[in-house]
């Protein structure tokens, strides 16, 4: 997968070539390119915003710099994204949903928001992370583009996706490892008992009991 993200910060990406999001670009599965969108502006001092028509708080990204940005990249078989607090809610679905394309392009907004022309240019779909507002669409996009990455084949395994929150409808079961026994807190004795199956079924019902607890309407979604 080919992920283009477009962007007047590009330093706030360094994170993309960490981790298993760095191996998984070092093993070709995923290529990140990070775009500086000043560099597409036609303005002597690479400036990208401009007041409001009509007047209003902060400035807009203009729509010049960001048309050139995304025809720079853009093909008929490209999805962009913006992210946006205007946007449907992001979840895993849509994660998985964005995982199946080849080439994904994110806009990252700044200041009050951009042109509204330039949904009229292109096809973008926004998408939110959360109903509240952050500062640009830097660390949005950091999510997003994090999330459907772990759903694209060979970032991490299958066992890791099936077993999880949300892969099921249901939150994940708690998890220990060693040592067995910590200031007095043990390892739940059905774990080290060797038998899978009531393993399995503790799980199971920690899963649905968890799920109850903090999040009880996804409950009603099943």
């Amino acid at each position: 997968m080919k992920i283009d993200i477009l962007t007047l910060f590009p330093e706030a990406f360094a994170p993309l070539e960490t981790s298993i999001l760095g191996r998984a670009e070092e093993n070709g599965i995923l290529e990140f390119n990070v775009i500086n969108i000043r560099d597409f502006s036609k303005d002597k001092h690479k400036k990208c915003d401009d007041y409001p028509f009509g007047g209003g708080a902060g400035m807009l990204m203009t729509v010049q710099p960001l048309f050139d940005a995304i025809n720079s990249v853009w093909t008929e078989n490209s999805k962009i994204i913006f992210p946006s607090p205007v946007g449907k809610t992001f979840n895993v679905k849509k994660a998985q949903e964005l995982s199946k394309f080849d080439h994904l392009i994110f806009v990252c907004g700044h200041y009050e928001g951009v042109d509204e022309r330039i949904f009229q240019l292109f096809d973008i779909e926004q998408i939110s992370i959360g109903d509240y507002v952050l500062t640009g669409g830097e660390l949005p996009t950091m999510v997003i583009v994090d999330c459907v990455a772990r759903f694209v084949d060979g970032v991490i395994s299958k066992e890791s996706l099936e077993s999880e929150s949300f892969s099921n409808g249901l939150l994940e079961y708690p998890q220990y490892t060693r040592p067995q026994e910590f200031k007095g807190l043990k390892v739940p004795e059905v774990l080290v008992s060797g038998n899978h199956q009531e393993v399995e079924k503790w799980r199971q019902e920690q899963s649905l009991s968890r799920t109850q607890e903090r999040r009880s309407d996804l409950l009603e979604d099943r």
